[in-house]
C-alpha cells in the first residue's frame, strides 16, 4: 500500500513550502464518504432521498463533491503533517493544487510563514546605563498644582475684560471653505480652553482679546494630514461668536484643599504621598527606559528576517488602537478608520521592531528555559494591582480568558528575561534630578 509522500523546503528563513502526494486509495475513500453524505440529502427528481445512484450523483454533484473532498484532504494532511513535525505556522497557508483526477494520486503544496530559527546573541554582559531619578521639591509642587487644577471651580468672568490664554470660552462657530459652509465645521455652545491646542492650529490664538458677545472672523489652514480629506491643507474661514468667558479658580487654602481627600490629616501628609507616588512613577519610568535600551541593543546585535504575517498583525493592532483613541476623542468612526488606514505604512518600521523584540525575548527565554509558573503569575498580578490601585481579585478575573492568560504568561516570561539580562549586565548608574514626570 502506497504511503503519503511529504517534502518540505525552505523558501526563506521565515517561509516554508510543504508538498504532499496523497495515494489514490485515500482520495477514493474520501470521495466515497463525501458522495455518501451528499447522497443522503440530495433531492433528484424520480429518486427517493438516500436512494440516488452514484452515477446520477456524479452528474449533478461532481464539482461540489470534488471541491469538498479536496478541502477535507488538504485540511487533514496539512495539519497532521505540521503536528508530526512540530512546525508552527504564523500565517494562513497558500494552497496550490490541480484538482482530483481518476485513479491518480492527489498532489498539493502549502506555503506558509514560520518564526525564524536563530541563535540569540549579545544578551550576556551588556553595557547599560540606568537612570536614578531624584524627585525634587519642584516636581512635587508641579504635581500638586496639577491636582489643584482637578479641583478648580469654573466661574464666569463678570467684568468686561477680554479673554486671554488659559481662559475658557463658550462659542458658536460656523466654518466655510471657498465660500461654502459645511455642517462638519459648525457647532453651538462649544466649550474651548484658549491655549489648550485642541483645536485646529492657529484658531485659539486668534480668540485672545475677544470679549463676551463679540463675533470675530478667524482664518486657519488645516493640517495636511487632517483626518477629513476635503479640509486637509485648505484655508477655512470661521465666524465665531463668544457667548461667555469663564476662568478657573484654584483652591486657595491648603488645609481646606486637603479636605477633598479623606486619608490626609495635614497638608504635609498629602505632600509626602505625592512625593512617594512620583518616586514610584520614576522607578517605573527608569525600568521602562532600561528595557527599551536593552531591546534596542538586542535588535542591533541580532539581524534576522521577520515573518510578514506577524508584522501585518502588529500594524493592524496599531491601526485599531489609533482608531479607538480617535473615536473616544469624539471623532466619527468613518473618519477615524480612514485616518488609521492612512497610517498603515508609517507604522511598518515600529511594527517590525516590536515583532523583532518579541521574537528575541521568546528565543532567549527558550534558551534559558524560562517558564511562567502559577506563583510567578500570581506575584506579577499582585504587582500590577499595586501599581494600578486596583483590587487583586477583580484584576485576576480580567485575565480568565485563554487568550488573556497566554498574554499574561508572555509578559511574565519577558519580565524574567529582562531581569536575567540586567543581572548579567554591567550597569552604570546615571543620576538625574528635577525630571518632569507626566502625571498619570
Amino acid at each position: 500500500m502506497s504511503q503519503v509522500v511529504i517534502k518540505i523546503e525552505d523558501l526563506s528563513p521565515v517561509k516554508k513550502k510543504m508538498s504532499l502526494e496523497i495515494p489514490w486509495s485515500e482520495v477514493k475513500n474520501e470521495l466515497d464518504t463525501v458522495y455518501h453524505d451528499v447522497g443522503k440529502k440530495a433531492k433528484v427528481k424520480g429518486f427517493r432521498p438516500g436512494k440516488v445512484p452514484r452515477k446520477v450523483l456524479e452528474t449533478y454533484y461532481k464539482d461540489q463533491v470534488e471541491e469538498e473532498t479536496v478541502t477535507n484532504i488538504v485540511n487533514k494532511y496539512y495539519w497532521q503533517s505540521l503536528e508530526e513535525r512540530g512546525i508552527a505556522p504564523v500565517s494562513r497557508p497558500e494552497i496550490n493544487q490541480e484538482g482530483i483526477k481518476e485513479n491518480t494520486d492527489f498532489s498539493f503544496s502549502a506555503s506558509f510563514e514560520t518564526e525564524p530559527e536563530f541563535e540569540p546573541k549579545g544578551y550576556m554582559g551588556m553595557e547599560l546605563e540606568k537612570e536614578a531619578i531624584k524627585i525634587t521639591d519642584d516636581d512635587v509642587k508641579k504635581r500638586i498644582d496639577e491636582i489643584r487644577q482637578m479641583f478648580a471651580t469654573m466661574e464666569e468672568v463678570v467684568d468686561d475684560r477680554p479673554a486671554g490664554k488659559g481662559d475658557f470660552v463658550v462659542i458658536d462657530f460656523a466654518g466655510s471653505l471657498d465660500g461654502e459652509f459645511h455642517k462638519e465645521l459648525k457647532a453651538d455652545d462649544y466649550f474651548l480652553e484658549i491655549g489648550s491646542e485642541k483645536f485646529v492650529p492657529g484658531f485659539e490664538e486668534q480668540l485672545i482679546g475677544v470679549k463676551k458677545g463679540e463675533t470675530r472672523e478667524v482664518k486657519v489652514t488645516f493640517p495636511e494630514d487632517y483626518h477629513e480629506n476635503k479640509f486637509a491643507g485648505k484655508e477655512v474661514i470661521f465666524n465665531v461668536t463668544v457667548k461667555s468667558i469663564r476662568e478657573k479658580k484654584l483652591p486657595k487654602d491648603d488645609e481646606n484643599f486637603i479636605k477633598n481627600f479623606e486619608k490626609y490629616n495635614t497638608f504635609e501628609d498629602f505632600e509626602k504621598d505625592v512625593r512617594k507616588s512620583l518616586e514610584e512613577k520614576a522607578g517605573r519610568t527608569t525600568e521602562v527606559n532600561l528595557q527599551n535600551s536593552i531591546t534596542e541593543k538586542l535588535i542591533k546585535e541580532n539581524d534576522f528576517e521577520v515573518p510578514l504575517a506577524l508584522v501585518d498583525k502588529q500594524i493592524y493592532y496599531m491601526m485599531f488602537d489609533t482608531q479607538q483613541r480617535m473615536m473616544s476623542a469624539g471623532i466619527d468612526e468613518h473618519s477615524a478608520m480612514d485616518f488609521s488606514f492612512k497610517m498603515r505604512d508609517k507604522y511598518k518600521g515600529d511594527a517590525e521592531k516590536i515583532v523583532k523584540s518579541f521574537l528575541l525575548l521568546k528565543k532567549i527565554a527558550q534558551k534559558e528555559s524560562f517558564v511562567a509558573e502559577a506563583d510567578d503569575i500570581d506575584k506579577y498580578l499582585q504587582e500590577l494591582a499595586g501599581q494600578s490601585g486596583r483590587d487583586y481579585e477583580s484584576l485576576k478575573k480580567m485575565y480568565e480568558s485563554e487568550e488573556k492568560k497566554d498574554y499574561l504568561q508572555m509578559e511574565v516570561i519577558q519580565k524574567k528575561v529582562f531581569d536575567f539580562i540586567q543581572k548579567n549586565a554591567n550597569i552604570k548608574i546615571v543620576e538625574k534630578t528635577g525630571v518632569n514626570l507626566e502625571a498619570r
